[in-house]
């Protein structure tokens, strides 16, 4: 599915309007926060975590003393 978003000026901001599908597939309404994550495909949106973002922070202070560890467990 693809849907072409243009971005208008709001305020001194950019921004785009989200189609009601969406919005829908998404489950969000208004004033939700979205995560913007960058993939290889592009930028993925999705609902915001505030978990999965504590947790991911935590990952990052603590990836590099367990750097040889993490990479034997990816093998």
């Amino acid at each position: 599915m693809t849907n072409d978003l243009k971005v208008r000026r709001i305020g001194s901001s950019l921004g785009v309007i989200l189609p009601k599908g969406i919005i829908e597939r998404l489950k969000i309404e208004e004033g939700a926060t979205l995560a913007a994550t960058e993939t290889p495909d592009g930028i993925q949106l999705s609902p915001y975590d505030p978990e999965f973002g504590e947790a991911l922070e935590a990952f990052k202070r603590f990836r590099g003393r367990y750097r040889d560890a993490l990479r034997e467990l990816a093998k």
